[in-house]
């Protein structure tokens, strides 16, 4: 029986606050107040207030659903974005990772003092210096293109 008594009381509070009062009253000064509860040493009335619900308010559900809307597509481009920007890093340091074995690999070449090919037997053919040459320049033009060296 007291859990009944103890709601009964919850809920007629909770209605109280709900319907809570303002009053208004002026000073000696002439200076008006407004306050919650009436003034002991002044004489006060009661001020209507009119407040709207919140959920009966459509103008304010449309800019509520309208930011929302805007911030789940902010949200969607900064994801879009930094999915880009992870995929442009991965690229790059691809592309630095291959570089760099082309780097390597034209700092080999250099220190070869000729190059070869192999014969329909095996056998090595070394070619010329004009050829060592073409095949370095080749290789020094194909590494200054896949490392953006100019």
């Amino acid at each position: 029986m007291t859990c009944r008594r103890i709601l009964l009381f919850v809920l007629l509070s909770a209605t109280h606050l709900a319907h809570a009062a303002v009053y208004q009253w002026t000073d000696a000064s002439g200076q008006v107040h407004f306050g919650d509860r009436p003034p002991a040493q002044a004489d006060s009335r009661e001020v209507p207030v009119n407040t709207a619900p919140v959920q009966n308010d459509s103008t304010a559900r449309q800019r509520h659903h309208k930011m929302t809307e805007f911030l789940n597509q902010q949200q969607q481009e900064r994801e879009a974005r930094q999915a880009q920007e992870a995929s442009a890093r991965k690229q790059a340091e691809r592309a630095e990772e291959a570089c760099q074995k082309l780097r390597a690999r034209m700092k080999h070449m250099e220190s070869i003092s000729t190059f070869y090919d192999l014969n329909e037997r095996g056998e090595r053919v070394f070619v010329s210096e004009e050829e060592n040459q073409q095949i370095r320049g080749r290789f020094r033009a194909k590494v200054q293109k896949a490392c953006n060296q100019g």
